[in-house]
């Protein structure tokens, strides 16, 4: 029979949400960048979402809002879009934690889907396409983009669950 190893203190567990989101945010700047293609997953977002879920709605959206903030000082044609749609993000996530981010992972892969769909669809509406026509990044590269981000995401949720763990579970 396996043993549950003890619930982490306070202390503790604000180190591992710190260090989850910090190693998401590497892995944004460390991987996206090797891939170019219209599809991939999004672990900004994945450290936005997870962090959410722990804190209460004003800092959440203050936590989108700053990683919006870093995206958009990168990346400055469309200043202000991306602190925008993560501060809007951040705030939905962590108003509706109670409903989603239950330890069922169906609905926790719906709310990361859902998610990732959303931030890709204000973000066109926003700022367009570029090249690629709007119904085409929408219908398509969009919900590919949610479903490579979400099972990422839950990959990650099942083998580092102590760093992206909710508060309280």
């Amino acid at each position: 029979m396996a043993r549950t190893p003890p619930p982490a203190n306070g202390f503790t567990r604000v180190v591992l949400a710190w260090v989850g989101f910090l190693l998401l945010i590497l892995a944004h700047f460390g991987i996206c960048p090797l891939v170019q293609a219209p599809v991939t997953a999004d672990f900004a977002l994945m450290a936005v979402l997870f962090s959410s879920v722990r804190m209460r709605p004003g800092f959440a959206t203050l936590t989108g809002f700053l990683v919006g903030l870093a995206f958009d000082a990168i990346v400055p044609q469309h200043f202000g879009a991306q602190m925008l749609v993560f501060a809007v993000v951040a705030f939905g996530a962590s108003w509706l934690k109670a409903v989603f981010f239950t330890d069922n992972i169906g609905l926790t892969g719906l709310f990361i889907f859902v998610g990732k769909w959303l931030v890709d669809l204000l973000l066109a509406l926003m700022v367009g396409t570029g090249t690629t026509p709007l119904w085409m990044a929408l219908l398509v590269w969009a919900p590919l983009s949610a479903l490579l981000t979400t099972l990422m995401a839950l990959t990650l949720l099942t083998v580092f669950r102590p760093l992206y763990r909710p508060h309280g579970t």
